[in-house]
């Protein structure tokens, strides 16, 4: 049980990742739409619901609940009594039907999933580099700063970035502990890639 929960889960979890990625301000990716067939949202016309990764994430969670009677299962008196049997009748036969469908349904969004590359870099861009801050402390630790204060250095020029809406490659390039470490062409590289 244990095993297809589990399953289950990181079914869910690629699903879930795939339903906050299709939300209308972040519209990078999503669960492909078949606009002759479905309808999408019944309030707003505009927005395309993710109908399999939500279905198929309920059904994931039915699984993962199955957990509990099973091991409520292993309690016997004397070693053997039925009050196992009726719950075992149940999650026993539905545990596998379900996470198979959880699986099929996973299986088809993924092969059918839309990428938005130009939304996924209008939200990178979005950011002013904030999103590469932590790349540039790892730069900064392999050039022989310590982590704790490569990561206070990187803090507080994010802050600043955000504080007055730069771009955080123009913080870090008149950051002396970052210049210092590395010349502006290797942060400019850091903060691109």
């Amino acid at each position: 049980m244990s095993w297809l929960a589990n399953i289950a889960t990181s079914c869910e979890k690629i699903l879930q990742e795939i339903r906050n990625l299709q939300r209308s301000e972040l519209a990078e990716a999503g669960e492909g739409f078949d606009v002759k067939k479905q309808v999408g949202s019944s309030t707003m016309a505009h927005k395309k619901n993710p109908i399999k990764s939500e279905n198929a994430s309920g059904l994931a969670r039915i699984v993962r609940s199955f957990i509990i009677p099973t091991y409520e299962n292993a309690l016997l008196w004397h070693e053997r009594d039925l009050a196992n049997s009726s719950s075992e009748r149940f999650t026993l036969s539905h545990a596998p039907t379900l996470a198979e469908d959880v699986m099929a349904k996973t299986a088809d969004v993924l092969t059918n999933m839309w990428v938005d590359k130009d939304r996924c870099l209008a939200n990178i861009h979005s950011q002013k580099g904030l999103v590469m801050a932590e790349k540039v402390m790892i730069e900064l630790v392999d050039h022989g700063v310590p982590r704790d204060e490569a990561h206070e250095v990187l803090r507080e020029a994010s802050f600043t970035a955000l504080a007055n809406d730069e771009e955080l490659i123009d913080v870090c390039s008149r950051t002396p502990a970052i210049s210092a470490a590395f010349p502006p062409r290797n942060s400019k590289r850091c903060l691109t890639r």
